[in-house]
């Protein structure tokens, strides 16, 4: 089924349009708050965001949406994403809501929805949901509103949470590490749970102001990360994005680590100590042709799937497996989190740096990626892709590649773009098939 609202992350869009509005944010309150009244109990809902300015708008919102259909409301302030899965989970709620637009800049904002079991919604329960929207809600008598009240421990609950990831027996003591949060949802959690593991932390990225989220900063824009890790003589770098649920990683050279690297890290290091599920790893179709190859040296499987975490997750659990992830850096380990989690995957990077004593350039360049290039076409509206040129343009670069790389050209699920991706051994023929497609595109 074709949805209307809800991409592969929830709802997004840029603020005070449709369907980020008010308005829009109070609906799904109702019909979302609607749909889970499964029960007798009194029902619950978390909610958490950001620092997006447009957070207090659109929380304000939600709250009117849900507590009108008779759900009380527990508000959790600015927190990471997987935190507001986590405390869905161990509140016994009956949903959790977090209100960001991830890495987009602080003009977008978004809607994602965790079910009770900290999970992200399936795409049966974002139907139903939407189908609510096209209805007037049924409001309950006055005597049975719901009522919102906030929490203050709600940051202590995470931090305690993701330090009892780090492996027993390790500590920090000794390590220096940059981390920058994005002037977003992290700017608190992540450096006071690195320096209570004994970490020296250099924290940059911590000063939102309700405009500066992900601008200049976080794991999309890691430039100032590197300069300041070979400033400080820092061992590593970690890079958040806006929700936290992103890694991206800089070596002490100043050198950006991906998330196909990490995944191949994080796999073959609980490979080695019996733990790894599966016998591999999934990732999405953009992962880099060297992390399958590299898998496959070490007799493990690379499972791969379409983009979208939700996607990586959904086989991850149906064929147990406990790591997955995305080259973006959006690194699911099923042991500790139920979503996305760049501070936990971040620990776990930060352990095999401990246990082996090697440099950060040496531990974290495992394979050699093949050439790979994306660009993205921003386009506003119609269906480019299935436009006769860029059809012709698409299949005379798969005959130019004669087997020997990969396209991926697909529409965002996030933002109204085009991402055109090529990979081959020959990095001139990649940037050539790229660009012909990219120009395909914008003439369509």
């Amino acid at each position: 089924m074709t949805r209307k609202f809800f991409g592969t992350d929830g709802i997004r869009g840029r603020t005070n349009q449709m369907p980020m509005t008010a308005a829009m944010a109070l609906r799904v309150g109702q019909a979302a708050g609607a749909h889970f009244q499964r029960g007798q109990h009194r029902h619950r809902v978390v909610i958490g965001k950001d620092t997006r300015l447009s957070g207090y708008m659109m929380e304000s919102a939600l709250i009117s949406g849900f507590t009108s259909v008779g759900v009380d409301v527990v508000m959790v302030g600015p927190v990471p994403t997987p935190a507001v899965a986590l405390l869905a989970r161990s509140m016994r709620a009956d949903l959790g809501v977090m209100i960001s637009a991830s890495h987009n800049p602080f003009e977008d904002n978004g809607i994602k929805l965790f079910g009770p079991d900290g999970y992200k919604l399936s795409d049966a329960d974002e139907a139903a949901i939407e189908a609510r929207l096209d209805h007037e809600p049924k409001l309950v008598a006055p005597c049975d509103i719901g009522r919102a009240r906030k929490i203050e421990d709600a940051r202590g609950r995470y931090i305690h949470a993701a330090k009892a990831t780090f492996p027993d027996g390790l500590r920090l003591d000794g390590l220096k590490v940059v981390i920058d949060c994005a002037n977003g949802a992290a700017y608190q959690v992540a450096p006071a749970a690195l320096w209570e593991l004994g970490a020296e932390v250099v924290a940059i990225g911590v000063s939102p102001n309700g405009l500066n989220i992900n601008d200049g900063c976080g794991s999309t824009r890691p430039e100032e990360l590197r300069k300041k890790v070979v400033e400080e003589g820092a061992h590593i770098g970690i890079a958040l994005d806006g929700d936290a649920d992103r890694l991206i990683v800089v070596d002490e050279k100043g050198a950006i680590v991906d998330g196909d690297q990490l995944m191949a890290l994080i796999a073959t290091r609980w490979h080695r100590r019996g733990i790894l599920r599966g016998g591999g790893l999934v990732a999405t179709v953009m992962s880099n042709l060297g992390l399958e190859r590299y898998m496959e040296g070490q007799g493990l499987a690379l499972v791969r799937t379409r983009v979208g975490d939700r996607y990586v997750l959904e086989a991850m659990r149906a064929n147990d497996y406990n790591v997955g992830g995305e080259q973006s850096g959006h690194i699911i380990l099923t042991d500790y989190a139920t979503t996305g989690d760049g501070l936990v995957a971040a620990l776990q990077v930060l352990a095999c740096l401990v246990e082996q004593e090697k440099p950060a350039s040496e531990m974290l360049r495992l394979f050699e990626p093949l050439p790979q290039l994306l660009k993205n076409v921003r386009f506003a509206g119609g269906a480019p892709l299935e436009a006769d040129t860029v059809k012709s343009a698409i299949a005379s670069a798969e005959l130019k590649l004669q087997g020997k790389g990969r396209l991926v050209i697909r529409k965002s699920g996030t933002e109204p773009l085009i991402r055109v991706m090529a990979e081959g051994e020959d990095p001139a023929l990649v940037e050539e098939l790229v660009d012909s497609i990219c120009e395909a595109v914008r003439a369509a």
